[in-house]
C-alpha cells in the first residue's frame, strides 16, 4: 500500500520551491521536477501533462502546477497546501520588498544585483524546455512542429493562441486521415 503523503510534507516541499525560484512559472520546473521525482512523488514521464494542464488552466503557471500535483497527492487538502507553501515565500518577499523597497529602490547594488540574475532565470527556464523537446520529439514532424512554433513566437511574434489553434486543427485531421486509412486498410 502506498503511503500517504503529509499535508505539512506537500507545503514545506512547495514552499521551498516558491522560496528558490526567481522568475516565476517556467523557472520553477527544474526545482519542481527535482524536488518531485526526488520523493518519488511523480515520475518524469508526467510532468509534460501537469505543465500543460497548468499552462491551459487560467492564472499563474506556478501555482497551477501546485494546484494538480497537490491534487494527485492528496485532494483538495493537498492541492490547498501546495498552493499555500508555493505562494508563502513570494508573499513575505513581495511585502518585505513593499515596505522596504523605497528606500532601496535607486540603489545601484540593487539593480545590479536584480540585472545579473536575469540571465541565469533565462537558463533556468530553457534548459526543462530542451530535456522536454528531446524526450517528446520523437519523430522529425514533432521537431518541425516545435522549430516552427518558436520560431513564429519568438521572432515572428505570432500568437501562441494561434499556433496552438494550428497546431490543434492539424494533428485532428491527421488523426482523422490515419483513421481513415486504418479503416479502409481493414475493408471496414
Amino acid at each position: 500500500m502506498e503511503k500517504k503523503v503529509s499535508l505539512l510534507n506537500i507545503f514545506l516541499t512547495f514552499a521551498k520551491v516558491g522560496a528558490f525560484t526567481i522568475g516565476g512559472g517556467y523557472a520553477m520546473i527544474p526545482i519542481i521536477q527535482s524536488e518531485l521525482t526526488k520523493k518519488a512523488w511523480m515520475d518524469e514521464s508526467e510532468l509534460p501533462d501537469i505543465i500543460a494542464l497548468s499552462q491551459s488552466a487560467p492564472g499563474v503557471m506556478a501555482v497551477n502546477m501546485s494546484i494538480f500535483t497537490g491534487y494527485k497527492l492528496r485532494g483538495i487538502k493537498g492541492s490547498i497546501a501546495a498552493t499555500l507553501g508555493s505562494i508563502t515565500p513570494s508573499f513575505i518577499a513581495i511585502l518585505l520588498i513593499a515596505m522596504l523597497f523605497s528606500n532601496f529602490k535607486d540603489n545601484e547594488i540593487v539593480i545590479r544585483v536584480f540585472k545579473g540574475i536575469r540571465p541565469a532565470v533565462v537558463a533556468l527556464i530553457l534548459v526543462p524546455m530542451i530535456d522536454m523537446a528531446k524526450k517528446n520529439n520523437r519523430k522529425w514532424w514533432a521537431w518541425v512542429i516545435s522549430g516552427s512554433a518558436l520560431l513564429g513566437v519568438a521572432f515572428l511574434n505570432f500568437s501562441p493562441v494561434y499556433i496552438l489553434l494550428v497546431t490543434i486543427v492539424l494533428a485532428l485531421a491527421i488523426t482523422l486521415f490515419k483513421e481513415r486509412k486504418r479503416k479502409e486498410g481493414a475493408g471496414l
